[in-house]
């Protein structure tokens, strides 16, 4: 589901099992991003540069990565019903989020305001309860009473995006990225609010590289 477009249907999914075979890999951190700011834009991110919730062993990645479960939480019901759901929430807040971020009122359409509805529905679910529990050393962890459920776990996502564009302040935060071609919107908490990079790593490294073959470019001219 593209970014920022009214809700499609989702591609078809080939159900796969949470647990992960011996011999198969888990997106390294460099391919799962968590540096948008807030969880519900982290979500956005999944869809550059190429779809990254493809399985149920990324969609678990992510979840763990995004802080919605302790590390180490069981997530054996994860599976392809699981991709639609947070691939349709992603939709949703997307419309919302770019929306906003060009300025000004948020747009008064019907696509919107499907959005915001289903949004505002999803965050009316229950939240995983956590509970404190001393780990071996005799440390306090955090662990969830009972395993987490799709809804449960779709309902701070949603929270997080109500709570978003309904704060003056983080709303004047959002901003997308400089970069060439990059869809990604992030909140922006640097001094003077000048970031103008999803990542300074990334396409602020990319502009420095293509700022540098122009000028030697023009050297040689």
């Amino acid at each position: 589901m593209a970014l920022g477009t009214a809700t499609s249907p989702a591609p078809s999914i080939t159900p796969t099992s949470s647990a992960a075979p011996p011999n198969s890999s888990l997106p390294s951190p460099h391919d799962l991003r968590f540096d948008a700011g807030r969880r519900c834009l982290d979500l956005l991110v999944t869809t550059h540069p190429v779809e990254r919730l493809d399985t149920a062993e990324v969609l678990g990645a992510w979840i763990e990565g995004a802080g919605l479960v302790p590390p180490g939480t069981e997530l054996a019901g994860v599976d392809a019903a699981w991709l639609l759901a947070f691939r349709e929430l992603r939709g949703w807040t997307g419309q919302l989020v770019r929306g906003l971020v060009r300025g000004g009122p948020p747009p008064d359409t019907p696509p919107y305001e499907h959005a915001l509805a289903r949004v505002n529905e999803l965050a009316r679910a229950a939240t995983p309860v956590p509970c404190a529990v001393r780990a071996e050393d005799g440390t306090l962890v955090r662990e969830l009473g009972t395993p987490p459920e799709c809804g449960a776990l779709l309902a701070v996502l949603a929270r997080d995006a109500v709570e978003l564009i309904t704060d003056p302040v983080a709303r004047a935060g959002l901003r997308q990225c400089a970069g060439d071609s990059c869809p990604i919107v992030y909140l922006d908490t640097s001094r003077g609010r000048r970031r103008r990079w999803c990542s300074s790593e990334v396409c602020g490294n990319r502009e420095r590289v293509a700022r540098h073959r122009r000028r030697a470019a023009l050297a040689r001219a």
